[in-house]
């Protein structure tokens, strides 16, 4: 708890982390849609995609408030008001979360398309899980304020690993006990039994997490001790706070992250009227929700490390006025994602088709294309996700949320017109996404430049790693044809693909960022020159 700040040692626990769990997440939807079926996994898709609106609200912004408003109370060494805040947050989150499980118990028929009727049972199954999950969200942002990120890695593993045994197995017993043996049961009942594996992980998490503050209670007792500020706030005061701060952050994620249910809920109500059979509705948006979003989440839950480890780092230090200090954070967090998240796209879009064939067998070849085309919302949704997050840090989390809005409107009134002007189909969501991720780039960059004066370095930043990228593209499409043609393996293809393009991006980038930087260095002394000479001059 005592350990320095650093954004990189953060980060990396981060990612290894969240690469270790969506690995993990990533195996288990294989035979778990050979369970269910492609029906039930279109079921699963709008479940998950329902319970994560539900969690929106709940719990799933929760650590970077907490996190926030802790982490502003610890640098002033407010530390009796820091473990206040604490307290006044698991309460404030019970009581949010309690009333979401709630409504996810009994109205969750309302948040399914009224064609699928089959995925309400699985949503209903989440309730628990989203009570939990605000208690979990909780104890992760106040070790995050602390800028320890090692409790929330180990707790991310341990809650994926069981999610991933508990889900093919419940979902196994399900269909075993409780289906009645017809296709459309298997889909029902698998997709509820998937769903119990969700609540298990978090369920470990949360005692994890209970635990590793159970370790550290002592020396959070010493440092309440020695609190020499005399500042402690009523708890009055400590939920106007919460309520001020935490409400529009929860709007904000919420708005941001609502367009995925929205434009499922509106391509199943639509194509329904269209004619089209529930079932292909189903497994279609079952190869987006499921498939493609499963591989795109990967990068960008990697590249989201630096955001969460930046929040409480550049609040503490825009509450302390050290606004250049802030923006070298930034600086730092945006480097750190794009120099994931620009290649992951490059390269997942040139090995689409043999990445999802791999991945999951049962694919139609649908997800392949749907990856193909939208590998680039890693890039824009990376930036989206830093730029949230500086909003968030420097107290303005309204405007991520009114900017949200407004790409919300723009993706819902283009998604309506695709779906009934064209014959996109499923690829009309996509495109509405796509578009969506744009627009929320531009107004956040927008609002970062108006209030905290910040430029992004585009060399460093965007060029060096795009550039980079190309020859990696290149290289790792010829060698996976090549060697697909010669040993007609998907996998020994992919493999060796994957490991000389990541080696080729490294020697490339570090070329690159070498020569950018060696250019800036000479500018910049240019620039010395030219004004001891406007000096010498005067």
């Amino acid at each position: 708890m005592t350990q320095k700040n650093n954004l990189l040692r953060n980060a990396s626990f981060l990612m290894i982390a969240a690469l270790i769990s969506k690995v993990i997440g990533l195996l288990y939807k294989s035979p778990l849609s050979e369970i269910v079926g492609e029906i039930g996994i279109g079921y699963y898709g709008l479940a998950q995609n329902a319970y994560l609106i539900l969690l929106m609200i709940a719990s799933f912004s929760i650590p970077q408030a907490v996190s926030k408003v802790i982490a502003e109370r610890l640098a002033f060494k407010e530390y009796k008001n820091a473990q206040k805040f604490f307290r006044g947050a698991l309460v404030y989150t019970m009581i949010l979360s309690g009333a979401s499980a709630l409504f996810c118990l009994f109205g969750a028929k309302y948040m399914i398309p009224s064609n699928q009727p089959g995925a309400t049972l699985a949503l209903q199954v989440l309730a628990p899980t989203i009570f939990l999950s605000g208690i979990l969200g909780v104890y992760r942002g106040y070790f995050q304020a602390h800028s320890n990120m090692l409790p929330t890695s180990l707790s991310q593993i341990i809650e994926q690993i069981l999610n991933a045994a508990v889900s093919i197995g419940a979902a196994w017993l399900f269909i075993h006990f409780f289906s009645d043996g017809t296709k459309e049961g298997i889909a029902k009942w698998g997709a509820a039994g998937g769903t119990v594996g969700t609540g298990a992980g978090v369920l470990i998490a949360l005692l994890f997490m209970a635990a590793a503050y159970e370790v550290n209670r002592k020396q959070i007792a010493r440092h309440v001790r020695a609190d020499q500020t005399g500042k402690e706030d009523s708890y009055r005061e400590i939920f106007r706070v919460l309520f001020l701060i935490v409400t529009p952050i929860i709007f904000s994620s919420f708005i941001y992250n609502i367009n995925g249910y929205i434009n499922g809920v509106m391509y199943s109500e639509l194509a329904g009227r269209q004619g089209v059979n529930s079932e292909v509705v189903s497994t279609l948006y079952g190869e987006y929700s499921v498939y493609f979003l499963t591989i795109i989440n990967i990068p960008l839950t990697l590249a989201g490390a630096a955001p969460t480890s930046m929040i409480p780092e550049v609040s503490a230090l825009y509450a302390q006025h050290r606004r250049k200090a802030a923006r070298r954070k930034i600086d730092e967090a945006t480097q750190l994602s794009m120099f994931i998240s620009i290649p992951a796209a490059v390269g997942l879009a040139v090995l689409a088709y043999p990445i999802t064939r791999l991945l999951f067998p049962n694919t139609n070849g649908t997800a392949g294309t749907l990856l193909l085309i939208g590998a680039v919302t890693i890039i824009f949704n990376t930036n989206s996700n830093v730029s949230n997050g500086v909003l968030q840090g420097i107290g303005k989390a309204n405007l991520p949320m009114w900017n949200a809005a407004i790409a919300l409107v723009i993706n819902v009134g283009l998604l309506v017109a695709l779906l009934q002007l064209t014959s996109l189909g499923i690829y009309a969501v996509l495109v509405a996404t796509i578009v969506y991720s744009i627009v929320i780039c531009i107004l956040n960059d927008i609002s970062m430049k108006k209030y905290i004066h910040y430029k992004n370095p585009w060399g460093t930043v965007y060029l060096c790693p795009l550039l980079a990228s190309i020859p990696m593209g290149v290289a790792a499409g010829g060698i996976y044809y090549l060697l697909e043609l010669v040993t007609g393996s998907n996998l020994i293809g992919l493999l060796f693909a994957i490991a000389i393009g990541g080696m080729i991006y490294l020697s490339f980038y570090t070329t690159i960022m070498t020569k950018l930087k060696a250019m800036e260095k000479r500018r910049r002394m240019e620039q010395r020159y030219k004004r001891e000479r406007a000096r010498e001059k005067r």
